[in-house]
């Protein structure tokens, strides 16, 4: 298995009609509720996936220094917790959890001297979604 590659274990949540449809996510580092944009059949089960993270990251509201160093995920209440180390790249931005990047849109610039440093990023798990793919 390639390093940028994700097998993770997903299951299908009950949800309301019109909504879309959710699955609670077990990885190596944590788990959490996110969006599942696979085929609805397939959302128990084994899978790799992409992550993709539909929230602007906000420096010191939505994203903020830890001193842990330590990748992780997790939930608390609607919100979504990543842990990781950021990377910043031309306009751009990558949370690198473990061997897994996660790409992100900036709302602004973030001084290049953060570049490396470990953040935690809070979103809403409506924000958050898996895409899963055949290796």
């Amino acid at each position: 298995m390639d390093d940028e590659e994700m097998l993770v274990r997903t299951e299908s949540l009950p949800q309301a009609p019109q909504q879309h449809m959710k699955v609670r996510v077990y990885t190596p580092i944590g788990s959490a509720v996110v969006r599942w944009h696979g085929d609805p059949r397939e959302a128990d089960g084994w899978h790799f996936i992409e992550w993709t993270f539909d929230e602007d990251i906000h420096w010191g509201q939505n994203t903020r220094p830890v001193h842990g160093a330590e990748p992780e995920l997790r939930q608390e209440g609607d919100r979504v917790i990543m842990s990781g180390r950021l990377h910043l790249t031309d306009g751009a931005a990558y949370l690198q959890m473990g061997h897994w990047p996660v790409l992100l849109d900036l709302a602004s610039p973030i001084p290049s001297s953060l570049d490396g440093l470990w953040v935690q990023i809070s979103a809403g798990s409506e924000n958050i979604a898996l895409y899963p793919y055949a290796v």
